[in-house]
């Protein structure tokens, strides 16, 4: 393996066909550095798309009405029907799984918003009711003050919680607007807290930079929704699935507002458990896809090699033949072989791994620069392919140079040392 002598060969054989290993190389370089960049970007986009929900409770699900589609105990096809507050109970006491229980009421005008006012500035935002927990299972980070309380909720006081774009609107750069008053479809609320979601990706009840909450209860009295309750978000408890739970919630709801239980469209649900491991699933098959192509190119350029190292072979028949008259074994023959053409897929190949992997790490500081600059969801961060990754490459490199240089090696170990002699 470290005979100077034979270094010295593979060198002096690289050197005067320098344009056909470059070229060769080259089918290596290509495979590996494709094989990195692809890789680095489907982790990008896994890292990406996660951080936009990681905060989300992950044992979390939601659900909500839509009028029916058939008739049922009477009920025309078409009637259009809500949650109430008791349904809260009747959760709480036939479903055990159920863990965080969190109503939420939505504003009337759902696409143009309601008409928020402060001073002389006014603005078009959604409004939603909520409840604490509803920021246990989608959290916010509270840029001013705080989130609403239960206290807020039991007393059905008129404050509200606004998003990083309503502040934007109605406030000057830096101002604290905490304490301060805002008018929302003509009621006073006193701004609490400006919130900011650690779970951009998911929007729950519209865009979370554009949203006035309000405590679940006064919305309900300020605006006249009686006891609506328009859907549900809730978490389980360890042990139960979500999916099992979101359906015995949806079938009780289902039983105790007279909707045909078979009516699929009368309610719908929105299921983080389920959500994850479709993307789980997704990411796994984009990993295969990529690794099948990469993997498909090194065979590529495997092939080159292979083919150059037949050439080298028929090239130095008489050298060969030399070597097996004055007793070279076929070991010596096949591992030199061997060794100039691991050599060369190796050298090609951490070349593409080395490159591959500084573009990758260039253009995530380019990513996280312009994350920092810009209000949009970035879906791609933190491109990298990690070290077990790039040892499998590596790995994978190794043995290509290994498969490329045996066919090769065989054929000149079959070489007949009289035949060989004889070869112009």
């Amino acid at each position: 393996m470290f005979d100077k002598d034979r270094w010295q060969e593979i060198f002096s054989a690289i050197k005067q066909n320098k344009l056909r290993s470059a070229l060769t190389a080259f089918g290596v370089f290509w495979g590996i550095f494709m094989l990195i960049t692809m890789t680095g970007a489907g982790n990008g986009l896994v890292n990406g798309i996660m951080a936009g929900f990681k905060h989300f409770a992950t044992n979390s699900a939601f659900v909500w009405t839509s009028n029916t589609t058939k008739p049922y105990k009477g009920f025309r096809q078409g009637r259009p029907w809500n949650f109430n507050n008791e349904d809260m109970e009747t959760i709480r006491r036939e479903i055990p799984a159920v863990d965080l229980l969190a109503p939420k009421l939505q504003g009337w005008n759902l696409n143009q918003g309601e008409n928020v006012i402060r001073g002389l500035r006014t603005g078009s935002f959604n409004i939603v009711g909520e409840v604490p927990e509803f920021n246990l299972i989608d959290p916010n980070e509270m840029l001013y003050g705080r989130f609403i309380n239960d206290l807020d909720v039991r007393q059905r006081r008129k404050v509200c919680v606004i998003g990083e774009r309503v502040y934007e609107v109605l406030f000057d750069k830096d101002e604290d607007p905490v304490g301060e008053y805002i008018r929302v479809s003509g009621v006073w609320f006193q701004v609490i807290g400006v919130a900011r979601t650690l779970n951009p990706n998911v929007q729950i009840g519209g865009d979370k930079k554009e949203l006035v909450s309000l405590p679940f209860s006064t919305m309900q009295q300020s605006f006249n929704y009686g006891n609506e309750v328009h859907f549900f978000g809730f978490t389980t408890k360890p042990g139960y699935s979500v999916s099992e739970t979101a359906k015995e919630v949806t079938a009780l709801l289902k039983t105790k507002h007279s909707v045909d239980p078979e009516d699929l469209e009368a309610t719908g649900n929105f299921n983080v458990e389920e959500l994850a491991t479709t993307m789980n699933n997704m990411f796994i098959g984009i990993n295969l896809l990529i690794w099948i192509v990469g993997i498909g190119t090194l065979i590529a350029g495997a092939v080159g090699v292979s083919n150059i190292m037949l050439v080298t072979v028929r090239e130095r028949t008489k050298e060969i033949g030399i070597q097996r008259a004055i007793g070279a074994r076929p070991w010596t023959i096949i591992s030199q072989i061997l060794t100039e053409s691991v050599f060369l897929t190796t050298l090609a190949g951490f070349l593409g791994l080395a490159l591959g992997t500084l573009i990758l790490s260039a253009v995530s500081t380019a990513l996280k620069a312009a994350a920092a600059t810009s209000e949009e969801p970035v879906f791609f961060q933190d491109l990298n392919v990690g070290l077990p990754t790039a040892l499998l490459a590596l790995g994978v490199l190794v043995l290509t140079g290994f498969i490329a240089g045996l066919i090769p090696a065989r054929k000149a170990v079959r070489v007949k040392p009289i035949e060989a002699l004889r070869h112009e």
